[in-house]
């Protein structure tokens, strides 16, 4: 058991080593070159330090001194105020409000489709895997776009999309010819610095 109290100086992340949404948060800190103290929580646990800290004792959770958050989104945009530098997210008020759109939509029309693959029975995740291969393909004109997704510069919305398609092929994902600049982009997220520093011994053994 990790004792918290002991350690609130430090940030510090409960993290699951295979889980998409822990994942995310891992790529913003390496990408911010954040230092912290990871917590592996296996699935199934019931850590009583993580419960203290978020009643649905979920990964991932983050400590920052007196400060405990949930929920990858909330977390990412923390990590982004609280570390400026390099920006993830723009200033101006409109754009800040399209990324988090986006961020919006990445959740359900991708990431809810993958949670039923990795969760769900059989039949519902036969279906699932469709529809999340479905709207990956209708994604593919804004991946050809820009150098990043929809954007000049790396963002938040990168961090949020890089773990699902690191886990196409435990997903069972497999996409078309035409989705070239999505395979194309997801290539040159995966040899990325910070991407690379986030990865788990469990996510590397995905490919």
């Amino acid at each position: 058991m990790v004792v918290i109290a002991n350690r609130r100086a430090a940030m510090m992340l409960f993290s699951g080593a295979s889980d998409m949404y822990s994942h995310r948060v891992r790529i913003v800190l390496a990408e911010k070159g954040i230092e912290f103290d990871l917590v592996d929580v296996k699935p199934g646990d019931r850590m009583e330090d993580l419960f203290e800290l978020n009643p649905y004792n979920e990964t991932p959770t983050l400590v920052d001194r007196d400060l405990a958050l949930y929920d990858s989104a909330i977390i990412m945009e923390y990590l982004d105020e609280r570390f400026p530098h390099p920006p993830l997210m723009p200033v101006d008020p409109v754009s800040r409000a399209s990324y988090r759109l986006m961020l919006h939509r990445i959740q359900r029309d991708l990431y809810a489709h993958a949670d039923v693959v990795l969760h769900g029975t059989e039949k519902q995740a036969t279906k699932a895997r469709k529809d999340l291969r479905d709207n990956l393909i209708a994604s593919v004109p804004a991946f050809a776009a820009k150098p990043f997704f929809l954007s000049d510069d790396f963002s938040l919305v990168d961090c949020a999309i890089i773990p699902l398609l690191w886990r196409l092929p435990l997903l069972g994902v497999e996409l078309p010819r035409q989705a070239a600049p999505l395979s194309d982009y997801a290539e040159r997220m995966f040899k990325r610095g910070s991407v690379k520093a986030s990865l788990s011994e469990a996510e590397r053994e995905m490919r």
